[in-house]
């Protein structure tokens, strides 16, 4: 249901920003916000406290990011608190600058490596994603997991490449436990 909800909310904004013609204002805007909704829990537990008045914690809003935030970016946060959906104000901005992203053809890839890769490394991973990708700009985010032994896993969306040598050793236990299974099946 709080998905639904997300996705509903982060919809009306989207389609706002798009008939606006402001969708990288608004990007950059949620992802501002986003930001320092994040680094605030302070804040967070006033505008998700029981006890403390709707009325209240509209003023909070209001005067806090009178000057910070476009009109329509203010008023989206506005009905947020008015509607009680505050406390799913992450997931919603997160759903916002998903389809912005998206709409715009920028992408996303979350790329893990076995050890730090250079700044070249990366500058070569970026351009091969751009090649094989239909984004005309691609963020990646780098990791490191020690237990990938070698190779790399990229993840783009709901699409996953994994060269890791701890996945090509996993497939190949897996085929060699089929082998030994018919070879099992067989003996007398």
């Amino acid at each position: 249901m709080a998905k639904l909800v997300s996705k509903t909310y982060a919809q009306a904004l989207f389609e706002l920003a798009v008939e606006e013609g402001k969708t990288t204002d608004f990007l950059e805007e949620a992802v501002a916000l986003l930001e320092v909704l994040r680094s605030n829990a302070e804040f967070g537990q006033f505008m998700n406290h029981p006890k403390i008045q709707k009325e209240d914690k509209l003023e909070v809003v209001k005067n806090v990011f009178r000057e910070k935030l476009s009109r329509e970016m203010l008023g989206f946060l506005v009905t947020i608190v008015e509607k009680d959906r505050y406390s799913e104000i992450e997931a919603i901005l997160g759903e916002v600058i998903s389809s912005i992203k998206e709409y715009n053809n920028i992408g996303t890839a979350y790329v893990t490596t076995a050890i730090a890769i250079n700044e070249q490394e990366k500058q070569d991973i970026e351009s091969r994603l751009l090649a094989t990708t239909r984004y005309k700009t691609i963020e990646c985010i780098y990791d490191v997991d020690k237990s990938l032994i070698g190779g790399m896993v990229i993840r783009i969306g709901d699409r996953v490449v994994d060269s890791s040598v701890k996945h090509k050793l996993q497939s190949l236990t897996r085929e060699l436990s089929k082998i030994q299974l018919k070879v099992g099946e067989c003996a007398p």
